[in-house]
């Protein structure tokens, strides 16, 4: 142990000249040829919470470093601390452009653990609510990335038939944009009366107006210039790096589970999956408009073949019982607690389940040891690993390209941080 005697002051000529040699390096850096720009968190360009870190030589990004996690919440940790039903409205808020699809994907997940198969009509509603989150998602991507390079005419079109499909979801589920709809099992109710015809109705309308935002985009000389061999990614870069969704199928690879793996009932519905060989941020932007033709021939097969019947699985241990029932019996209303209070009795297990959500596949593992609770969950969001790529794809870039990339990849930081 050192003595009071046997202290040394520091050397602060040493500590001073360090600093002035810092200082030095750091200064030549900035002042030479690179120069490190931050863009984001708060921009209007990175479409949320990203913070892209570029390293600049003129208008040339050279580096490119994507920071996230400011919106980190911990989904994942909170799923191990509930019972499966009660994470359904956590799943709202993932890709929170598409809350309809994630319910779906994640209550297809712990079905699946638990061996049950919904009836053809409920299967037939999920699609229905897919689907109509999937065109909702698209029209917001195609808007923003549009109003992203200029053209502010879309950014409304897209933004007034996302509206029409608010007030559907309002109909439905009784909320517009955090819904909690999904059920393990089932839904909360059935469709409402008359909703097919408000439907179809929408359905005619937002193909109207698809074909009028092609008419604006496809041939227009500005966008064609900003998006057209710009942020172009591979066939090989996009199955290297994990891709999925509209950003894999515009480079080349025709995966979508839908067709691959099919479930609820997609295997009976006739549609297409529509491919680009570019990979450049325009051929991202006419993959989305045809999955949204798509998207409403899918519903309106849906609609014109959906079967009476059932919409939840039959379960009395582990699924609710009617809510009439449970108001006008004590038996009905103990069950109602019991399943409540201690969730389903999901088996020992491990599952993992891939769902077509519009961003990519959102994928869910469960690993259970059994009872109400999962052991431990982990969510696969196609936002983060479609992010991967921008290291690699925005170098070489100019910086004016930086928006029509962003918007191109189309993703939302509330699935990327979890």
């Amino acid at each position: 142990m050192k003595t009071t005697t046997d202290y040394q002051a520091p050397d602060n000529a040493q500590k001073t000249a360090d600093f002035a040699n810092d200082y030095q390096a750091e200064t030549t850096d900035l002042m030479g040829d690179k120069m490190v720009l931050n863009m984001g968190p708060s921009h209007p360009a990175t479409h949320g919470v990203l913070r892209l870190i570029l390293e600049l030589d003129g208008e040339v990004i050279t580096k490119a470093d994507p920071d996230i996690g400011f919106l980190h919440r911990g989904d994942e940790k909170i799923a191990e601390n509930m019972h499966y039903n009660q994470f359904i409205p956590y799943t709202d808020r993932l890709d929170y452009l598409a809350p309809l699809a994630n319910n779906v994907a994640y209550a297809c997940a712990v079905e699946k653990l638990m061996g049950w198969e919904l009836p053809p009509r409920g299967q037939a509603v999920r699609v229905i609510a897919c689907e109509l989150a999937r065109i909702s998602s698209h029209m917001l991507g195609v808007g923003v990335c549009a109003m992203d390079v200029g053209a502010m005419t879309v950014f409304l079109y897209t933004f007034t038939e996302r509206e029409k499909i608010y007030n559907l979801c309002e109909q439905l589920t009784g909320a517009r944009f955090t819904t909690s709809y999904t059920r393990i099992g089932g839904q909360v109710r059935d469709l409402p009366e008359g909703f097919d015809e408000r439907v179809r109705t929408f359905l005619k309308e937002c193909l109207t107006q698809i074909n009028e935002i092609a008419a604006l985009l496809d041939k227009n000389k500005i966008f064609m210039k900003r998006m057209c061999d710009v942020g172009v990614i591979s066939k090989e870069d996009a199955i290297s790096y994990g891709l999925t969704g509209p950003n894999l199928r515009a480079s080349g690879v025709a995966r979508d589970l839908r067709k691959d793996s099919p479930y609820l009932g997609y295997d009976k519905y006739n549609f297409e999956v529509p491919v680009a060989d570019e990979g450049d941020c325009y051929a991202r932007y006419q993959i989305r408009m045809e999955e949204m033709r798509q998207s409403i021939k899918i519903i309106e097969q849906v609609l014109d073949t959906i079967p009476d019947g059932p919409i939840n699985v039959v379960d009395p241990k582990s699924t609710l019982p009617d809510k009439e029932r449970v108001l006008m019996s004590m038996e009905e209303l103990i069950h109602h607690f019991i399943v409540s209070t201690q969730g389903i009795d999901a088996p020992e297990g491990e599952v993992y389940f891939g769902h077509e959500n519009p961003k990519g596949e959102l994928g869910f593992y469960i690993l259970s040891k059994g009872g109400g609770v999962p052991y431990r969950l982990k969510i696969r969001s196609p936002s983060f690993v479609n992010l991967s790529i921008c290291s690699e794809l925005l170098k070489g870039t100019m910086v004016s390209d930086v928006p029509a990339i962003l918007g191109s990849l189309d993703f939302v930081m509330g699935e990327c941080d979890r």
